[in-house]
């Protein structure tokens, strides 16, 4: 028996498309960084992509634990014009920020439902963005001080290759 759809619930479901276009998105990055040979960059989005994607299942899960009637929508194509690694990572951060919006903004929907257990398992995403955006702002950063240094560049590039998430 599928239960009634509610605010949250339709809300969730958007996310799962959102997350799925986020996993779209780092890999189509993680090509550009390839084609740009920055396979160390190039491979950490793609270990990314596949976070995005967990994310995706995360919610999927939650909603078929709930009785949900799951229905996807079309995954938009990313569009990608970043020159650099910069700009691939400066993209990234400012994806990241609206993600975190859409998570903050369903954890509202859960409250003002009073939707408890959504609420609960919203908690988790909200702590992971703290971490993604981190992440992501601390290699913004390396970026910006290594300029257009090939030397530094080549180790930030090598750093990343060997990041573990």
């Amino acid at each position: 028996m599928a239960v009634k759809k509610s605010g949250v619930y339709d809300a969730i479901l958007k996310q799962i498309n959102a997350e799925m276009y986020s996993a779209y998105l780092y890999l189509q990055f993680s090509a550009d960084a390839n084609a740009m040979k920055w396979n160390g960059a190039a491979a950490w989005l793609r270990t990314h992509a596949s976070e995005e994607m967990m994310h995706a299942a995360k919610f999927y899960d939650y909603l078929i634990r709930k009785g949900v009637d799951v229905k996807f929508d079309a995954i938009e194509k990313p569009v990608t014009n970043a020159k650099d690694l910069y700009e691939i990572f400066k993209a990234v951060y400012g994806h990241e920020i609206k993600v975190t919006a859409m998570i903050n903004k369903i954890m509202e929907t859960a409250i003002a439902e009073k939707d408890y257990a959504a609420a609960a398992e919203l908690q988790w995403f909200v702590t992971e963005q703290v971490e993604e955006e981190e992440t992501v702002r601390d290699i913004v950063d390396m970026l910006e001080k290594a300029g257009k240094s090939p030397e530094a560049l080549i180790f930030i590039d090598h750093q990343l290759g060997s990041k573990k998430e």
